[in-house]
């Protein structure tokens, strides 16, 4: 380590930091995308109307069966075959990401909904509220808030699963970090760098998926 050159960091940390704010957002978009999908498909499994639950489960069991980079090569190099045209690598990988962790976030969901006592869907019953109206007003929030420890720990994996966008040319910060790693010849140092970062914000992120369990339960 005495030959550690901790200047080859410094001085590409702009860069550096943009592929972290390109992971990032990637992030968030997807966790948005994939918890709103995820909820739908899993409101569809539950509804008791039949070809819905059936296209959900479909869905869920075939997207959960395939690896993650795959579905990103399909919508960056067969989705534009469809249509004719380039959708771009950070649309292509945002909707594969979204696409993909929506069958996970489903099964979340899914299990949110059920933890809700049955007694309470029968008083929203009771009082005239339809399905969709029990639903949003009662079961959701409680699902929601039942699954948040769960929901968080899936984004923190899906923040590491970023550094596959790779495949699609995104310079995140993985993709970031091996540029400067072979321009600089410091592989060392730059995949450290890399490995820290990625540390520090998962283990944050763990964290404070355990502060939320533990106000849950007291």
């Amino acid at each position: 380590m005495g030959d550690f050159d901790f200047d080859v960091i410094l001085n590409n940390l702009p860069f550096l930091w943009q592929g972290l704010q390109l992971s990032l957002w990637l992030t968030f978009l997807a966790v948005l995308g994939g918890i709103a999908l995820g909820t739908l498909l899993a409101l569809a499994r539950l509804s008791g109307i039949k070809p819905l639950a059936i296209f959900a489960a479909a869905y869920v069991n075939l997207i959960r069966s395939v690896p993650l980079i795959l579905v990103i090569f399909w919508f960056y190099f067969l989705v534009p075959l469809a249509l004719g045209r380039p959708i771009g690598g950070f649309y292509s990988a945002l909707i594969a990401f979204v696409m993909f962790e929506a069958a996970y976030y489903s099964e979340i969901m899914r299990a949110g909904i059920q933890s809700v006592r049955t007694g309470q869907v029968h008083a929203g019953q009771a009082t005239g509220l339809g399905y969709w109206q029990i639903q949003r007003y009662i079961v959701l929030p409680q699902a929601f808030r039942n699954m948040i420890p769960i929901l968080v720990t899936q984004g923190i994996i899906l923040f590491q699963d970023t550094s596959l966008v790779f495949v699609v040319s995104l310079r995140d910060l993985m993709t970031a970090s091996s540029i400067v790693a072979r321009t600089e010849g410091r592989l060392v140092e730059m995949y450290l760098f890399a490995a820290l970062v990625y540390f520090v914000i998962c283990f944050s992120g763990s964290l404070f998926v355990r502060r939320l369990q533990a106000r849950m339960t007291t």
